[in-house]
């Protein structure tokens, strides 16, 4: 059970959206003052730093990714559909606007004006969502459900910059459906050639 109190989780869900609109120096303790109605000192209460808030924020966000990747995992042990379902959520998340980037890929960008802690979690992130996807890649390959061009490490870094890139291009465009055309391409590239 979370330790988190419906007032941490407020604070913790208007960060991401923050980060997510501006970045780690974008917003300020008064932005979620005014946007969860609370006090700055309550905020400060609950995450005594911005540091501190952020790398709350990345840890739990870490930490979901591995509870999915594990589910996903359990639950879908063909490797073409985990990485059909990957690319399916963030398509379905940037059309519409749930979560329209990923909030470690937009802290990466600012990762050497990061606070040290707030950056070991985002690489954390990374980390994490590189093993997977080189699991992924490697089971496919075994399998022969996938024509590797390069070990399933470098498909797998390949595979998660073009994703993010991906996110970047339809922000760039406000068009989610550059998306879907890069990211269609990449699956398709996968398939097996006869």
């Amino acid at each position: 059970m979370s330790n988190f109190t419906p007032t941490s989780e407020e604070i913790l869900a208007c960060a991401r959206s923050l980060i997510v609109s501006g970045g780690y120096n974008g917003f300020s303790y008064a932005d979620i003052s005014e946007v969860v109605g609370i006090r700055k000192a309550s905020i400060h209460h609950h995450f005594p730093t911005k540091a501190d808030l952020v790398r709350t924020l990345v840890s739990r966000y870490r930490e979901d990714a591995q509870a999915t990747v594990a589910r996903m995992q359990r639950d879908t042990p063909d490797p073409r559909d985990q990485l059909r379902n990957y690319v399916g959520y963030w398509k379905g998340c940037i059309a519409d606007a749930s979560r329209p980037f990923c909030v470690c890929a937009l802290l990466a960008g600012e990762l050497p004006a990061l606070p040290p802690d707030v950056a070991i979690e985002v690489r954390g992130y990374f980390q994490l969502l590189s093993a997977w996807l080189t699991s992924a890649f490697e089971r496919g390959a075994e399998l022969g459900f996938f024509t590797l061009s390069h070990a399933p490490r470098v498909e797998a870094e390949m595979f998660m910059a073009t994703v993010h890139g991906a996110m970047l291009s339809a922000r760039a465009y406000g068009d989610a459906e550059i998306f879907g055309l890069i990211t269609g391409p990449l699956l398709e590239r996968l398939s097996p050639r006869n």
